[in-house]
């Protein structure tokens, strides 16, 4: 029998789980957050030290509670997010219950209402938000045995430079996370090769605007689920040294070894597809059709936005670019480190509900499954793009407490 019972319990205290408590209890609505870790855990112990924000300050918000910050424009540190999520869960007086882990949840027998099994003891709910976020289970591709003489590591437990070995750094995958990666690594005097494969390169600032007033500007943040199309690729963007364009043909030019996608490795060989040039030529359609919308909307409302003629010239095509590297002899090349920035997968194998696709993801209609009571929350595109941002959340946290509150 369970120990507690709750009308809605939520699972996860980031800023998923924090503003779904904040929206329940704007309703009047009971419930209770639980969370394995801290409040901001993922915060706390899975982001590098030297890491800024991806977006601006002026667009950090979170419902009817403004992130307090001298630069508009800035970007925010590490511990400036989770001292604003810390203070947020305090504001919005969320009754989390830290420490405690989510076992497994299963429907009711013979009932409406959902049992969740946890490290201290069972819960019966009416409703369950799984506030996990989409940052769960790090990938680390089987392409490099464990045993061929290299530290290998996901970007996940990366810190900073000192702590690696001597030696080059290959770092796979080029996200926002590779990215930022690539650029410190660089800075501190390691030679880097970056493995590159399909991408969305945008501008970090054009026309007087960062990338994110734009977004909104043209209504892309706004972009449904449904139009999203096959890709599900993030903008790449940084907030670091002060927030710039991420230009991977300008890594080259400034000494970084541009790779095509890892393949294979055989005997310490690391084999390379052929596929750098498409890759960046994939990037470039997108930034330069951004570039072209943002355009047509300044023209079209007659927006006092400046020229930005540099935004248009291209970087030249290194060496590295122009007769890629196919082969990777690891020993020879003096590699020491490879770090997988390969992202993550979701990871419900705990949950004991119909509700999972054959893909092990959700399935849902923004954020509300075909199960009632069942919900998810805080994943990328759960509704809209703007789903995937921190400032995002709230309007689909909303949704879910007028769904809820209308059950009760």
């Amino acid at each position: 029998m369970p120990v507690d019972e709750v009308e809605t319990l939520i699972i996860g205290g980031g800023q998923a789980g924090l503003t779904m408590s904040h929206s329940l209890t704007q309703r009047g609505r009971p419930h209770l957050v639980l969370e394995q870790g801290r409040i901001a855990e993922r915060w706390r112990s899975q982001r590098w030290d030297s890491l800024r924000f991806q977006l601006p300050n002026w667009s950090v918000r979170l419902p009817n509670f403004p992130f307090r910050h001298a630069d508009p424009d800035g970007f925010a540190t590490t511990s400036e997010i989770v001292d604003y999520l810390t203070a947020y869960a305090a504001f919005a007086a969320a009754p989390v219950r830290c420490g405690i882990a989510v076992t497994s949840l299963r429907g009711r027998d013979g009932a409406s209402g959902f049992i969740a099994e946890t490290s201290d003891g069972a819960i019966g709910a009416a409703n369950v938000v799984i506030a996990t976020g989409p940052y769960q289970r790090p990938v680390i591709p089987s392409l490099l045995r464990d045993d061929i003489g290299v530290h290998q590591l996901h970007a996940s437990r990366y810190m900073n430079p000192d702590q690696l070995p001597a030696g080059a750094v290959l770092v796979v995958g080029c996200g926002p996370s590779g990215a930022q990666i690539t650029e410190e690594l660089h800075r501190a005097g390691r030679r880097v090769y970056l493995s590159v494969g399909r991408h969305a390169r945008v501008p970090r600032r054009y026309r007087g605007r960062d990338v994110i007033w734009w977004l909104s500007a043209l209504g892309l943040d706004q972009t449904p689920v449904e139009q999203r199309g096959p890709l599900r690729l993030m903008p790449v963007i940084s907030g670091a040294n002060g927030g710039h364009t991420i230009d991977f043909r300008r890594f080259a030019v400034d000494g970084v070894t541009l790779l095509g996608r890892v393949k294979a490795e055989r005997n310490g060989v690391i084999d390379i597809a052929p596929d750098l040039t498409e890759s960046l030529a994939n990037g470039d359609v997108i930034y330069a059709t951004f570039l072209a919308m943002v355009d047509s909307h300044v023209q079209r409302h007659s927006l006092e936005a400046p020229d930005d003629p540099a935004a248009h010239v291209p970087f030249p095509n290194s060496p590295c670019i122009t007769d890629p590297i196919r082969r990777l002899d690891i020993s020879a090349e003096g590699i020491g480190t490879v770090i997988w920035a390969t992202g993550y997968n979701l990871n419900f194998g705990w949950i004991d509900v119909p509700v999972l696709g054959t893909d092990g993801e959700p399935i849902h209609r923004s954020g509300i499954t075909e199960v009632p009571g069942l919900y998810f929350l805080g994943l990328q595109w759960l509704s809209r793009l703007k789903s995937s941002f921190l400032s995002g959340v709230g309007d689909d946290a909303a949704v879910l407490a007028d769904h809820i509150a209308a059950r009760s």
